[in-house]
């Protein structure tokens, strides 16, 4: 389905202006959206370091969530990802290479992100990341928290659905009683 226009934003302020700035650089499409995945790098280009509310987050989460918006990478997707960069076919990259990519190359970690993915990927006796076994770390566990979405929109469908019977109902009994 075509995502219609939406009327062009005129800032309010200052501040206004600078985030709508910092958003066209990401709105490729000039329609005013941009992919999920670059608002953090939005924020980061702001320098905004400050909190968001759960209230502003928990709606705009569930609406991601439920249109799929943020679907993890396939264990293929990941081996592919890290075969291109090991041209060598070694099966491991080696920590500088990693730390290269994963620190200056696309959307940037932080030194914080990439410590903390470091203590799974790091292989502790060879000082590489095995890859093969990195991604096997990452989808032990996946968190599938888009059957869950699924079935909180399906519920939410279905209540939509019955909504209209209820008013056909309750409208035929006052229609009834007079």
């Amino acid at each position: 389905m075509a995502r219609k226009e939406e009327p062009k934003i005129q800032p309010n302020n200052e501040l206004e202006k600078k985030i709508i700035e910092a958003f066209e650089v990401f709105d490729h499409s000039g329609k005013q959206v941009v992919d999920v995945r670059e608002v953090g790098t939005i924020l980061r280009s702001l320098e905004a370091s400050g909190n968001v509310p759960l209230q502003n987050f928990l709606p705009y989460m569930c609406k991601v969530m439920t249109e799929h918006r943020l679907c993890p990478a396939t264990a293929e997707v990941l081996l592919a990802a890290f075969r291109y960069f090991d041209k060598e076919g070694r099966g491991y990259i080696t920590k500088e290479r990693f730390a290269t990519l994963m620190l200056e190359e696309g959307e940037p970690f932080t030194e914080e992100e990439f410590d903390e993915m470091m203590q799974t990927a790091l292989d502790p006796v060879t000082d590489t990341i095995t890859y093969e076994y990195y991604i096997n770390q990452l989808l032990v566990a996946p968190m599938d928290v888009y059957k869950t979405a699924d079935a909180v929109e399906e519920e939410r469908k279905k209540r939509e659905a019955a909504a209209p019977r209820r008013r056909r109902a309750s409208s035929l009994l006052r229609a009834a009683r007079n």
